[in-house]
């Protein structure tokens, strides 16, 4: 089959309609709305986010969708990034919806006195964001106007910025590694508008070249393509087709912490300016669920598939057998439907593959007279008779392999 074609089986626009993950309506154009099925992804997404960023030091913050006019202008969004916003007016109040989520944090960051003894701070969010997108350029998932940034901003002293620069560079690769994804690495350098000083901007080229050199990355320059307040590290991932996808990126900002007056005591007890570094590793849940769909072609690892299980009875005899069951898995954890309609066994199974399900549990009177299941895994056809506790035991492993 040509890569072209294989894209279109893969579409992830096809397949989140057909597999009920995700719909896109006229009501609310480029904000797309979850189905159960895409919540289940979505939230395993999250709660791998949530368990790594826990262990490598992260404190979880949320900050307000809707912000004062007044942050945007001293953040330099009004000026840099107007154009791409949305704005209410609340109480005789201009206020802007937020596209990026960092003015918030750098409000937390100054809502108490600091000390140096406290930095890194690693404040991470997963933060919803609104940013107007030109009607023709929506694209399911991957191009939309209302998704969820998977952001953490790190407030550093200038002695910690190249080992922490380097402590992300590693989550990075520990979550797309998670994956199975190849990735290239880009730094991207100051562009034509940009704030600040040029000598501020060649001391944060010249941490982020640093660190990459030191950890033997290789990457692409990509002169002038940097964010309008610092330099970046942009990761495109390689899909099973070859495709390349831009994901994560590590933002260092000397400008916006001085910008709001950010502060904390020096061991001289003298105030001091951190500087934040920006990063997403997703880049955005939405459009990284996007690359999955088509990476998977919509067949999920166990972990991350919406449902696990398919109980398939043979006749309405084996219905009370099947509920047993049903709650004997669901009581391990594992997602599970059964199948009871009253249709023949091919038709039952052959839906079951279509709909992507990872394993089918076939029953019949041998099964029940053995309290045994007859497995199914998908693509790979019969795997034997089996009791239900070595199945879940299969389950289980199988699952915390992939977490």
């Amino acid at each position: 089959m040509s890569n072209q074609l294989e894209a279109e089986k893969r579409n992830h626009r096809k397949l989140g309609q057909e597999l009920e993950l995700f719909t896109s309506l006229e009501e609310a154009p480029g904000m797309p709305f979850f189905l159960p099925n895409g919540m289940v992804v979505r939230n395993e997404l999250e709660n791998l986010w949530r368990k790594k960023h826990q262990k490598a030091g992260y404190q979880e913050i949320k900050t307000p969708i809707m912000m004062k006019q007044e942050l945007w202008e001293q953040s330099g969004h009004w000026d840099h990034y107007h154009e791409n916003m949305y704005f209410s007016n609340v109480d005789e109040q201009k206020y802007a919806i937020k596209p990026m989520n960092c003015p918030g944090a750098l409000l937390i960051f100054n809502s108490k006195r600091r000390s140096y003894r406290e930095l890194p701070i690693r404040f991470a969010e997963l933060g919803l964001v609104h940013r107007h997108e030109l009607s023709g350029s929506l694209n399911g998932l991957l191009r939309v106007r209302s998704f969820t940034q998977d952001d953490a901003h790190l407030f550093v002293r200038e002695d910690q910025i190249e080992s922490e620069i380097d402590k992300v560079l590693t989550l990075v690769d520990e979550f797309y590694s998670h994956f199975g994804f190849v990735y290239k690495v880009e730094l991207s350098t100051r562009p034509e508008e940009y704030m600040g000083s040029e000598e501020i901007w060649d001391q944060a080229e010249l941490a982020l070249e640093t660190v990459l050199k030191d950890k033997n990355i290789n990457y692409q320059l990509n002169p002038g393509d940097g964010a309008f307040y610092g330099p970046k590290i942009d990761f495109h991932i390689l899909d099973s087709l070859g495709r390349s996808w831009q994901c994560g990126t590590v933002q260092l900002d000397f400008q916006m912490p001085q910008k709001f007056n950010c502060a904390y005591v020096g061991e001289d007890n003298k105030p001091h300016c951190p500087v934040m570094i920006h990063r997403a590793i997703y880049g955005s849940v939405e459009r990284f669920m996007a690359i999955l769909i088509e990476h998977f072609a919509g067949e999920f690892p166990l972990w991350l598939s919406p449902v696990q299980a398919k109980i398939v009875p043979i006749s309405d005899s084996h219905s009370d057998y099947a509920n047993d069951m049903k709650s004997q898995l669901e009581a391990a954890g594992i997602r599970v439907e059964v199948d009871f309609r009253t249709e023949k066994m091919g038709l039952k199974i052959r839906e079951a593959e279509k709909q992507k399900i990872p394993y089918m549990l076939v029953i019949g009177d041998q099964e029940v007279a053995n309290q045994s299941v007859a497995l199914r895994k998908r693509k790979e056809g019969n795997l034997g008779v089996m009791s239900i506790s070595e199945t879940i035991d299969r389950f289980r492993n199988e699952i915390n392999r992939g977490k």
